[in-house]
């Protein structure tokens, strides 16, 4: 969502005449998208702040702009803050912070006037500056409603709103006339993503799996990944919907968080341990060759020993093809806050690496179920001598082959399996 957002903020400058700079040095307006969901994240942002201090004492006219996802707290520590290192009557911060909604108005407030082509209400109608030529990120809605305990996405995004059905397959089909061969459907929790569209004056409910077959249902040679889903909310009908639409990758991002029903309760996370093992089940017996990932956090308050244990249970039975594996982050504002953070960060760091050894283990597993089998790849960029490509299941494979192959569906035969990727070679179609 983060790097969405920047394609519209870069759209947006470059509509009222700013171009890209090589460089932070020669720029005369910076722009920082902040992700608030994780403290280390605002950390390195104050660490921005002296950097920008001195580029400004080279460069008067230089400009600090602060959008993204950032807590009403943060944006007044932002503002203004007194200078480190002794200097006197020097106050560092942003000259204009602006929230990610209200990004049309960017215009107005650096240039003294609205932009007519922005002048608009959703930020979501912005035209993007898509950054690849190849793969595409689509936000279909913005906002939360689930209040996690740890997540402050509901209080700096605010509400779930949905986009609207046409604008959603407008850009799909757009992106596909120009050659577009991967398109990512993006969400807080696209699961609850509910439109309306207008058949004949008519109002018709469009729910996430009507949405993703309309998708699908658009002509061209591509494919469809979504992110992120709650487990909460995720139907018989959606799964039925990715069994059945061939254009719909076999990868899926199902976020548990944790492996203990009591520390979901405290995370505010609306299933048990058992309705989501349940869930994996029917979605594995209907497409059996999914790619499930995860996402999960270690050392969230008063987790014991016994607790995280049945974390590292999960990860062994559900045996994960990945996982982002973070480590608890208190974020002013959220219900977890007011939690005592009582896991040291060093116990952190260690369950963090046993998780990370199970994951290890597991993923090479699946991986290996590759081995010797020839596969659709859509290489994304050139590393070294060897161009690097995802599979359908977002698998990362590596292979030796000409550059113009990037952006092109092409046939890699896979000769071995890593635990976080696949070594092959480019297949010569008869």
């Amino acid at each position: 969502m983060n790097h969405s957002d920047s394609e519209r903020i870069a759209s947006v400058l470059e509509d009222i005449g700013y171009q890209p700079a090589s460089n932070e040095k020669e720029a005369d307006l910076i722009v920082v998208n902040a992700c608030s969901v994780r403290q280390s994240a605002i950390d390195r942002i104050w660490g921005l702040l002296p950097k920008f201090e001195k580029l400004k004492n080279k460069n008067k006219e230089l400009k600090t702009v602060l959008t993204g996802c950032v807590l009403s707290a943060d944006k007044k520590k932002f503002a203004k803050r007194l200078a480190p290192y002794g200097t006197q009557g020097s106050d560092m911060g942003f000259d204009l912070i602006l929230d990610i909604k209200d990004l049309p108005k960017l215009s107005l407030k650096i240039r003294g006037n609205l932009n007519s082509k922005l002048a608009i209400k959703n930020y979501l109608e912005i035209k993007p500056r898509y950054q690849s030529q190849f793969s595409a990120s689509v936000p279909i809605m913005t906002g939360c409603n689930n209040f996690c305990s740890f997540c402050v996405v509901p209080y700096t995004r605010g509400r779930e709103i949905s986009r609207s059905v046409e604008d959603i397959l407008c850009e799909v089909r757009n992106l596909v006339e120009r050659g577009y061969k991967e398109i990512w459907l993006l969400g807080q929790n696209v699961n609850s993503y509910n439109s309306e569209q207008k058949i004949r004056n008519n109002e018709q409910k469009i729910n996430f799996p009507k949405l993703l077959k309309m998708v699908n249902n658009i002509p061209g040679n591509f494919w469809v990944r979504f992110t992120s889903s709650h487990p909460k909310d995720f139907s018989e009908e959606l799964i039925s919907t990715i069994a059945g639409c061939k254009k719909i990758t076999e990868y899926l991002n199902l976020p548990i968080q944790s492996g203990d029903d009591e520390i979901l309760k405290k995370m505010n996370r609306p299933y048990t341990i058992e309705q989501y093992k349940n869930l994996v089940k029917k979605i594995r017996g209907e497409i059996p060759n999914i790619s499930l990932s995860t996402d999960v956090i270690v050392g969230f308050p008063g987790e014991t020993e016994k607790q995280f244990k049945n974390t590292v249970r999960l990860f062994e039975e559900i045996k994960y093809d990945m996982a982002y594996i973070a480590k608890f982050s208190s974020r002013a504002g959220t219900a977890a806050a007011k939690l005592k953070d009582n896991i040291p960060r060093q116990e952190k760091e260690r369950r963090w690496n046993i998780l990370a050894s199970v994951l290890k283990k597991t993923a090479l597993e699946k991986n290996q179920e590759y081995t010797g089998k020839i596969i659709d790849v859509l290489p994304e960029e050139i590393m070294g001598s060897f161009l690097v490509g995802k599979t359908r299941g977002y698998k990362t494979v590596r292979f030796k082959g000409p550059i113009n192959l990037i952006g092109n569906f092409i046939k890699v035969k896979i000769l071995e399996a890593l635990p976080w990727g696949l070594k092959g070679e480019l297949k010569n179609e008869a």
